[in-house]
């Protein structure tokens, strides 16, 4: 419960201060075409409406927006619902200047986590069918800033966030190994460990694989193979019986659309980089009108 709370104040502040920066990044306190068309106390409602079908993400962001330029925000679609062209996702009210102000903003915002959203959700359903479910995991390869944002979104689409930062697990990569003989690594890596904690090594052969789990390595990533090589891999440990009980990932270069050719291997997850880096945005726009005034009560 206590990391669950500190979870939420994080994704809490990181809504907000992305929310402040983007803000300040695009000046909209100097709109000189909005300011120079519309008085200062004109009221307006804004409704964002999805131009594609996908799975809707950012709503958490979009209400740090809103609330930073001191609108009310009112939600049409939840983070990980779907989404058809013509639905309204969410509605703004209050002074027309500041919508038109955070309308860019906000409609960038909510594009990238949809789109990072939908292309999880596309992985997810290619991967279904696997004779040992096949999990689908983000991975660190985020815009700077925006990690939280796009963490949340593959969430939303059904995946799992993995590991947020270099603080949350012990990975031996193979840079590590360029400069630490694997058995050391992997004692190294023991040792450091938190009660409980899995030591994962990056394992690119067979025979790198057989020494890492023969060295403690509780869980393996099988990195840049194919699925044949991954296969293999899996095949060799299950011989020497040491897949049991034994964690296996597979990462790189997988993608929503090859993600299917790996079901077959029998590992446990496939971490994508492409959800993150490489998703095209869910578009939205948003329309615009006067303030329907409230009947005065007699």
């Amino acid at each position: 419960m206590r990391r669950r709370a500190s979870g939420a104040r994080d994704v809490a502040r990181s809504a907000n201060d992305v929310a402040r920066r983007a803000l300040a990044e695009d000046r909209v306190d100097h709109d000189r075409t909005t300011r120079a068309l519309l008085p200062k106390a004109l009221s307006a409602e804004g409704r964002v409406v999805a131009q594609g079908s996908g799975v809707v993400s950012g709503i958490v962001w979009a209400r740090a927006i809103a609330r930073a330029a001191g609108l009310r925000i009112v939600v049409a679609r939840k983070d990980g619902a779907p989404v058809r062209p013509g639905e309204v996702v969410l509605r703004l009210r209050g002074d027309a200047r500041r919508i038109l102000g955070i309308e860019r903003t906000l409609l960038n915002v909510m594009m990238h986590a949809s789109g990072v959203a939908s292309a999880t959700a596309r992985a997810v359903r290619a991967a279904r069918g696997s004779p040992r479910p096949l999990e689908v995991w983000a991975t660190r390869k985020t815009l700077p800033g925006l990690r939280d944002l796009e963490k949340a979104a593959v969430v939303h689409g059904g995946g799992r966030p993995h590991r947020r930062d270099l603080s949350e697990a012990l990975l031996v990569k193979n840079n590590h190994l360029a400069l630490v003989p694997l058995e050391d690594a992997v004692r190294r890596a023991r040792a450091a460990a938190r009660p409980g904690e899995r030591v994962e090594v990056e394992v690119r052969s067979v025979a790198q694989a057989l020494r890492a789990a023969r060295a403690g390595a509780e869980t393996l990533l099988i990195d840049n193979a194919t699925p044949t090589r991954a296969l293999a891999i899996v095949r060799a440990l299950e011989r020497a019986h040491l897949r049991r009980g034994r964690w296996i990932e597979l990462s790189g270069g997988i993608t929503a659309t090859t993600i299917g050719a790996y079901r077959r291997v029998g590992a446990d997850a496939a971490s994508l980089g492409s959800l993150t880096h490489s998703a095209p945005a869910l578009p939205y726009h948003l329309e615009l009108r006067p303030a329907r005034l409230s009947p005065r009560r007699t």
